[in-house]
């Protein structure tokens, strides 16, 4: 996405007051609010924080971002304990934000993160056999119902073959019908459907849905803001998933997108080819796949997850 930020955004120039690399970032914040894009005016917006701490709460011309103090910058973020995929977003929105700045003609064409690291590091499987799902499955946490609920929300999305957080979040009693889970996968706009099981159904009915109107109790008070009610469940079942990995002595913990890899990986160890599981998770940016697969029956999906829930129960 950082990549076709300059494609998908138009900042005026008439705009800007003056030569302020904040300002510049400020609006295409606002910008990416404007069009629902709250994900991407987060990620914005916490570089911009980072940034400025760095710059001891100063602003900057956009002609003062030079390789020299772009290097700085990323030693300054490595001594603070973050990964080189870190600093690497960190960097391609900074970067975003300067070519814009140069198609905008603030600045002549230059390449002030030309010395530092702007790619992505391969990282450790997070996926966890279905062995320590089914210890997890196991655990008696009847006197624990916050950490019994952060299970079954883990165990809700592998059953719908990995559904991220959000879009659980988002779910109504409406997306089920005559057995099949429809719903769009809000990352890439992609219609998904699971057939419906026994085992999605019993979690369900152990929350009735609130006043809210969703299916799972994650987003619960209609007068509040959902996002922010979305993001604070988030981190109370990773907390409770952290606990719980600790139990089951984990390392690292686990977190709800940990469900998302252990159903890819279990998928695969059960032969299903590569080209379902993308359709599975609902992939569009694997292109070799999309070019070679142009479509894949969800009958052959469904059977796929069936497979795996019933090796699992």
């Amino acid at each position: 996405m950082i990549n076709c930020v300059v494609d998908l955004i138009m900042v005026s120039n008439c705009n800007m007051k003056n030569d302020s690399f904040f300002e510049l970032m400020q609006q295409m914040v606002t910008l990416f609010r404007e069009r629902h894009q709250f994900r991407t005016a987060e990620t914005y917006t916490t570089t911009m924080n980072s940034f400025r701490r760095f710059l001891e709460g100063h602003d900057i011309p956009f002609r003062s971002v030079t390789p020299e103090l772009v290097e700085n910058y990323e030693t300054w973020l490595l001594k603070k304990g973050l990964s080189r995929n870190s600093t690497s977003f960190y960097m391609r929105i900074l970067r975003a934000v300067f070519n814009h700045a140069v198609d905008l003609g603030h600045v002549p064409i230059s390449e002030p993160f030309r010395h530092v690291y702007t790619g992505v590091d391969k990282t450790r499987k997070r996926a966890i056999p279905l062995s320590v799902i089914r210890r997890m499955k196991a655990l008696d946490l009847e006197s624990r119902p916050d950490l019994a609920f952060s299970r079954d929300m883990f165990l809700f999305s592998f059953f719908t073959r990995g559904m991220s957080f959000v879009d659980m979040a988002y779910l109504r009693p409406g997306n089920i019908s005559q057995g099949c889970l429809s719903y769009v996968r809000k990352k890439t706009g992609q219609l998904l459907r699971i057939h419906w099981e026994d085992c999605m159904q019993e979690i369900v009915d152990r929350y009735p849905a609130g006043d809210a109107g969703y299916l799972l109790p994650i987003i619960t008070d209609p007068g509040r803001d959902d996002r922010n009610q979305y993001r604070n469940v988030l981190f109370h079942v990773n907390a409770g998933l952290a606990e719980i990995s600790r139990m089951l002595h984990l390392d690292p913990p686990i977190t709800t997108y940990v469900a998302r890899h252990s159903w890819a990986t279990a998928a695969y160890s059960q032969n299903v080819p590569v080209s379902i599981i993308s359709e599975a998770l609902g992939h569009d940016s694997e292109r070799t796949t999309r070019i070679y697969l142009a479509s894949v029956s969800n009958s052959r999906v469904d059977r796929a997850n069936s497979m795996i829930i019933k090796k699992l129960l």
